[in-house]
């Protein structure tokens, strides 16, 4: 895999991706128009700015040259550059996935794995 980029899913979002093998946007994507991302610097801040507390989280590894050019780095908090995939997220892209609980077990081999 190229570079990686991390989207966060909830169990049941991630369910239907596997099922659908597409997902569009939702929630806070369907309001922005767009699917967000994370690289792996921003992972940790994404998930405490947005997810404290969950232990229903799928953390999906995806090549982000697999997103063609759907894929926008734009900036968001602090004018940092975030990815954006402006179409769906397809279960082809995904190399990888992380069911992660609340104290965040294994996020860190994850994150080394994935980008290995």
């Amino acid at each position: 895999m190229g570079q990686v980029i991390y989207k966060i899913l909830t169990v049941e979002a991630d369910a239907q991706l596997q099922r659908d093998a597409s997902l569009t946007q939702a929630g806070i994507d369907a309001a922005d128009g767009y699917i967000h991302f994370s690289d792996a610097a921003q992972l940790e801040t994404t998930l405490e700015a947005h997810f404290a507390g969950h232990d229903d989280l799928i953390i999906l590894a995806v090549d982000a040259a697999a997103c063609g050019a759907a894929l926008r780095w734009e900036p968001s908090r602090d004018e940092v550059l975030f990815p954006h995939l402006y179409g769906p997220l397809k279960e082809e892209m995904v190399g990888a996935r992380l069911r992660l609980n609340a104290a965040r077990d294994g996020l860190s081999a994850f994150l080394n794995g994935a980008v290995a």
